[in-house]
């Protein structure tokens, strides 16, 4: 029964990305474990408020991250 946390800025990723992290998280462990394991295969995606998240000695906040995924 394997557990997948995904921890993410809050306010970078809306709803319909998350459900679409999941799906394929989940996918592939399926792919890995087999099919079998799909009912018990776990994923939690977990928001961390802008300014308690570091990245290379920064603090940047969820317009930081749009802005670097943009590129």
């Amino acid at each position: 029964m394997p557990l997948v946390d995904i921890e993410v800025i809050e306010g970078v990723f809306d709803t319909a990305q998350k459900a679409q992290m999941i799906e394929k998280v989940t996918n592939a462990m399926v792919e890995v474990e087999g099919e079998a394991m799909r009912g018990v295969t776990w994923v939690r995606v977990k928001e961390i408020r802008s300014g308690q998240w570091g990245i290379g000695g920064n603090t940047p906040s969820a317009a930081d991250i749009r802005a670097m995924a943009s590129k």
